[in-house]
């Protein structure tokens, strides 16, 4: 290993501490504010919130509107593969900040057009990142780990490390899913609606909704990035015989 391997080895090892820890009493009381929220929350806006994340991921998973044209030169090591990662995350983010925006500043309708707006900028980062990696997103089974590494940015604590087991023994998992059909959409919507219906409920407050748009669409893209690097360094590390637990 070279030096910046043996980094993001270190990296990767503090990232897999942290997708193991237990979940915290702070985490049960938001669990329980959530639930709140979701009850004052209008049934049309929980239906909206539904449909988008249905459609958009379907589309992903099962499309070609979301693979990257863009070539990867072959033979590239991993320091070289993250620069180009760490390029598109700093795109990323500031599109989804810019579109948290101004979103937030046109009230509640235009809030409620971030949401799909933001699930398919997560979901062209995450085919991106994939193609910079060197994994073929053409094939089915790399778009299941393209969904997992999403469900682990967005999921409780407790599905987090549920997900993150099936993760880390990716080649036992895809036998759970002999095709797309074998996926559950409902628990998938509900823990990612979860994670961030309270911060998409602010964005509809007038005058700070601007704000908070950007500010949360920033930092939502951020913790993707962190989870989609080290879910591949996670893989590619492996290639290369070395293998984290």
């Amino acid at each position: 290993m070279d030096h910046y391997e043996q980094q993001a080895l270190r990296e990767l090892q503090q990232w897999q501490i942290r997708m193991n820890k237990k979940p915290s009493l702070f985490n049960g009381l938001t669990k329980g504010l959530q639930n709140k929220v979701n009850n004052v929350i209008p049934d049309k806006i929980h239906e909206i919130m539904t449909s988008a994340i249905k459609n958009i991921v379907r589309a992903a998973l099962l499309g070609s509107e979301f693979t990257t044209k863009k070539e990867v030169p072959s033979g590239l090591s991993l320091a070289e593969r993250e620069r180009l990662v760490r390029e598109r995350l700093r795109f990323y983010k500031k599109a989804a900040a810019t579109e948290g925006a101004a979103t937030g500043a046109g009230g509640l309708f235009l809030g409620l057009a971030d949401f799909p707006l933001l699930l398919t900028l997560k979901m062209k980062f995450l085919f991106e990142v994939a193609a910079i990696y060197g994994f073929d997103i053409k094939d089915y089974r790399e778009r299941l780990y393209i969904l997992h590494l999403f469900q682990l940015a967005f999921s409780s604590d407790a599905r987090r490390r549920e997900v993150y087991q099936k993760v880390l023994n990716w080649e036992a998992t895809i036998l759970e899913f002999p095709s797309l059909q074998a996926i559950d959409w409902r628990r998938f919507q509900q823990e990612y609606r979860d994670y961030i219906d309270l911060v998409k409920l602010l964005q509809l407050v007038p005058v700070v909704g601007a704000f908070i748009g950007a500010y949360a669409n920033y930092h939502l893209l951020d913790n993707l990035g962190d989870t989609a690097m080290n879910g591949y360094r996670l893989r590619f590390l492996q290639q290369i015989t070395i293998t984290p637990k």
